[in-house]
């Protein structure tokens, strides 16, 4: 397909993210919950709904559920029910999954991601509804059968689907990040795709550009990482299109993503709401939420970043970008928070976390949860660079070094053991700057015919002479005074 056939179409996307609730045990029993036990170790009789016995909702889950559709400016039910959704899979003992679908916990909602170029842009939400996973088949532990692990069976899930409000790769991208970060921020999901934390199904489809009605779909499923969901969702656009192209027609179809081939292929024909069969659960009364205890949950929320984002712009005078960037993470927001209660510095502060101790973290495959650099610390680098004391290259190619080498150590006494307070003695400097111009005679004559840019030169060569030990500000205006006087 070339990109002038591709640019007649509009991508349309909507998915369904799931994730799984970090309880102790599991929505309808007392089961752990947690990951990684041997196999069948986390089974219970109800777990696996074994004639006579009765579910249990856990009560965290629902207040888990609510947490997040506040979150996402959700409406919540007050009156809603579990339904049973009746198909068979062999890692579904039951024969039926217990979820919600005419009355979910919550509706109507909306996040706002961030693009690449910076511009937001609203995805509406659907419904999110609480339900139970389903155990995990394996198809390569023996040679001649596949193998039931059920231990996931009973395991709590929200299901976040949103409206087909998404239209690129980007955008689908930037709202499972956004959807992830909530539920991270919230600690109600840890949100490791790797585990199966979270896992998504993309809705794709296409249509002409300006058209209104919406294309047929093909449904993506268990996309466990935002880089598979990328690739599926390019792939699948560009495999819609050459189809209709060709003078064919999309097949309402389920399909597998394989990673290693990048490619789509068909699971089965897509199940419609009726071959579910859907009806009220009845062995589980419908759930009554009160208006206070909805209130309750909402006084548990944390400081959201949508909202810190705002405090961040018009408290701190931070761009929206780079309040974005700092609340990425709560972790990573947190530690910001307890620096700028150290320092008024606040944009070298926004600087220094999304600059160095960014790249350190990168670099070394950890978190802020494993910086082992205390926010007094990295306010008291600022604050040295911010009164002039120490130059800015000196703080970030040696102190911050030194520092995350000794954590510990006293940020003063490494300024002075490492020789780096700046020294303002002007004879000194006019020293530097001399030999600098007497370096570069021919230089300096380009200055004095217009070329300015040469400054940069003589600015490098003074700070590379006094290694760092100057103020950048106070040398430039040095430079510039001694090249003026010698016109």
């Amino acid at each position: 397909m070339t990109e002038e056939v591709l640019e007649k179409y509009e991508l349309v996307v909507g998915l369904e993210i799931h994730a799984q609730l970090s309880t102790k045990t599991k929505i309808f029993s007392s089961d752990p919950a947690s990951f990684g036990a041997e196999p069948n170790k986390h089974t219970s009789i109800i777990s696996v709904g074994l004639p006579g016995t009765l579910p249990k909702v856990n009560r965290k889950v629902v207040a888990y559920a609510v947490k997040m559709g506040l979150a996402t400016n959700c409406t919540i039910n007050r009156n809603n029910r579990f339904d049973r959704k009746n198909y068979f899979y062999a890692d579904l003992p039951k024969g039926y999954q217990i979820t919600q679908d005419e009355l979910p916990v919550c509706k109507s909602g909306h996040v706002s991601v961030t693009l690449k170029d910076r511009s937001e842009k609203l995805i509406r939400i659907n419904r999110i509804h609480m339900e139970e996973d389903a155990g995990k088949s394996m198809h390569d532990k023996d040679d001649s059968c596949s193998l039931i692990d059920l231990n996931r069976a009973g395991v709590p899930l929200i299901e976040i689907v949103s409206e087909p409000d998404i239209r690129s790769a980007e955008e689908a991208a930037a709202y499972f990040t956004e959807i992830r970060k909530l539920v991270r921020y919230l600690d109600i999901c840890d949100g490791n795709m790797e585990e199966g934390s979270m896992r998504c199904d993309a809705n794709i489809s296409v249509r002409l550009k300006g058209d209104t009605a919406f294309g047929q779909r093909c449904e993506v499923k268990n996309l466990n990482s935002i880089r598979n969901l990328q690739r599926a969702v390019i792939y699948e656009f560009r495999r819609q299109v050459e189809v209709i192209e060709k003078g064919g027609k999309i097949e309402q179809n389920t399909l597998n993503f394989d990673a290693a081939t990048g490619v789509t292929s068909v699971l089965r024909s897509k199940e419609m709401a009726y071959d579910y069969r859907y009806f009220p659960e009845p062995d589980l009364p419908s759930l009554q939420l009160s208006e206070e205890w909805i209130e309750s949950v909402r006084r548990e929320l944390p400081q959201l970043p949508e909202q810190r984002i705002t405090r961040y712009t018009n408290e701190l005078g931070l761009t929206h970008y780079d309040a974005y960037l700092l609340t990425s993470e709560r972790s990573f927001a947190d530690y910001f928070e307890e620096l700028v209660s150290h320092t008024r510095s606040y944009k070298t502060a926004a600087n220094w976390m999304t600059g160095p101790v960014q790249s350190y973290l990168n670099e070394s495959g950890k978190d802020i949860t494993g910086f082992g650099l205390k926010p007094k610390a990295l306010s008291e680098i600022i604050n040295l660079i911010e009164e002039g004391k120490i130059s800015h290259t000196a703080a970030a190619q040696q102190l911050f070094p030194a520092l995350l080498a000794r954590p510990e150590g006293s940020v003063a006494k490494l300024v002075e053991e490492l020789n780096l307070l700046i020294d303002t003695a002007g004879d000194e400097l006019e020293g530097f700057i001399d030999e600098v111009l007497n370096k570069y005679p021919d230089k300096v004559k380009e200055y004095h015919k217009g070329k300015k840019g040469v400054l940069g030169l003589f600015m490098g060569e003074v700070m590379k002479i006094s290694k760092g030990k100057i103020d950048p500000k106070t040398a430039n205006q040095l430079v510039i005074n001694k090249l003026e006087s010698l016109k």
